[in-house]
């Protein structure tokens, strides 16, 4: 089939390259425009464009995908589907109706839960133990699309934002090829949505990354792996930010504490009393500094039990 890839980060790379290795003949590939990056302010490109390019495929770049001049733009390509995964922008009605079967979006959650911009962190924050993938057929909705196929994926208790998000990439990728085989054949069957059952995943904030040390281990815990990579969770000490990258809930470590205080320094661990259990932290980051481990941490910063994170 003659398909135009829409996608812009790496999530959506496995994808590509899966329909690609399939034999279908990708046409076009958009995505966001480059953005400057690092201090440098160096435009880079998206890592779907890098993987086009790669594969010799034509790439297109619009700042707005409504434009008289971007429709215009695909439709030169007389596409038979259109695939989008992740690609950042809302498509109007009139780009929806271009392919000849349909445009078709890869979505990190299982539909109707976790619509919106942030399914793979909140799905670890919220505590569910399995998420997946969905393929719908889309319309004008934010993920309301029929359902066209899915594929589970076990969220395990070690599981970060980024490590999930891997899993979801690859599962992504082999989900496209065997949808489209269908798409192709004919034989797909969607499923409509029920929007009773919808629940929707906002967009990640920094903000959301600060630890409430009044909440159980068991939620500080999720919210640690959540936000690992962005925006990471965090806290301060001594007046100076701290990022906490590794972790572990304890149901019971040392001396009972207030919350948000030091009980126990360890060899390779500083654990912090909660609402309810304690949080053993493993691998930080001070303000200024490098990311380490708590071993090495401790090794030039001397911490005392009894001192309390979070306070300025």
């Amino acid at each position: 089939m003659k398909i135009v890839f829409m996608g812009t980060p790496d999530f959506a790379v496995s994808a590509l390259e899966e329909i690609i290795k399939a034999g279908h003949e990708v046409v076009l590939v958009v995505t966001q425009p480059d953005k400057p990056k690092g201090r440098s302010k160096q435009l880079m490109p998206p890592p779907v464009k890098v993987c086009a390019l790669e594969n010799n495929i034509p790439v297109f770049q619009p700042v707005k995908i409504k434009t008289e001049d971007s429709v215009a733009e695909l439709r030169k390509y007389e596409a038979d589907v259109f695939v989008v995964a992740a690609f950042g922008q809302i498509l109007s009605k009139e780009v929806l109706d271009m392919p000849r079967l349909g445009c078709f979006n890869i979505h990190a959650s299982l539909l109707p839960k976790y619509r919106g911009a942030a399914p793979i962190q909140r799905s670890i924050l919220d505590g569910e133990d399995k998420t997946g993938v969905t393929i719908m057929k889309m319309d004008v909705g934010l993920d309301t699309g029929d359902m066209v196929s899915k594929a589970e994926v076990i969220i395990e208790n070690t599981d970060t934002g980024d490590s999930l998000h891997d899993k979801l990439a690859k599962a992504g990728g082999k989900l496209a090829v065997e949808t489209l085989a269908h798409i192709e054949a004919g034989t797909i069957n969607p499923e409509k949505q029920d929007d009773n059952l919808s629940t929707y995943a906002k967009m990640l904030s920094k903000a959301e990354g600060e630890i409430d040390w009044t909440k159980s281990a068991a939620e500080i815990d999720r919210q640690i792996r959540a936000f690992n990579s962005w925006p990471c969770a965090y806290t301060s000490y001594k007046g100076k930010g701290l990022k906490i990258w590794e972790a572990r809930p304890v149901l019971e470590s040392g001396p009972a504490g207030n919350c948000g205080q030091i009980t126990e320094v360890g060899k390779d661990h500083i654990t912090v009393a909660c609402k309810e259990g304690s949080i053993r932290l493993l691998k930080i980051q001070l303000e200024g500094k490098k990311a380490m481990s708590t071993h090495d941490f401790l090794l030039g910063v001397k911490v005392e039990p009894g001192e309390v994170l979070g306070q300025e």
